[in-house]
């Protein structure tokens, strides 16, 4: 059995690396409405998307996330976007509430051909002052926390060909 959607599910894969070239304004919209029709609890539509451009921000944010996982390298593998994800600590299914919406991305830009990588440590790094500052300046309630992030930009490789799935991965019960 074979559909677009199914299609667009196999073939999405984690970019790391990408080009320098920031993409179209319409393409980002594309990516961020996506995420704003993502299924969350009671429809209660909680979790806060940041989309980052402004280079400045995008390599502060680089620079806070590698100091988390005690790094030099950029975690965002050199995208030119960052979009940041954040969702209210006291909902009980923030996780996957924002996790909802973190794919709903992914796969509206591999459908426009643009690579992403879902990045984790927001959390930390946004529980830090600095990123406590940055989510005032934002207009994000304190109540808030950094769920996750993805990288995103064109891919500077061709897509990654899939992992063999692994044999038990699906238990059916009859």
């Amino acid at each position: 059995m074979s559909n677009e959607l199914l299609e667009l599910l196999k073939s999405r894969r984690s970019i790391r690396s990408y080009l320098p070239k920031m993409i179209k304004e319409e393409e980002l919209d594309a990516i961020v409405e996506a995420g704003t029709y993502a299924p969350t609890a009671m429809g209660r539509q909680s979790p806060i998307i940041v989309a980052v451009t402004n280079k400045e921000i995008r390599d502060e944010l680089s620079r806070m996330n590698a100091e988390i996982m005690q790094s030099v390298m950029d975690p965002y593998y050199g995208a030119p976007v960052i979009i940041l994800v954040f969702a209210p600590r006291e909902e009980a299914t923030h996780i996957q509430d924002a996790s909802c919406v973190l794919l709903n991305m992914m796969l509206a830009a591999h459908s426009l051909h643009i690579g992403t990588c879902w990045i984790n440590r927001e959390k930390e790094m946004f529980d830090t002052p600095r990123g406590k500052q940055l989510m005032a300046e934002w207009k994000i309630d304190g109540c808030y926390e950094g769920v996750g992030a993805l990288a995103v930009g064109y891919s500077r490789e061709k897509d990654p060909c899939p992992k063999k799935r692994k044999s038990d991965y699906i238990i059916k019960v009859k």
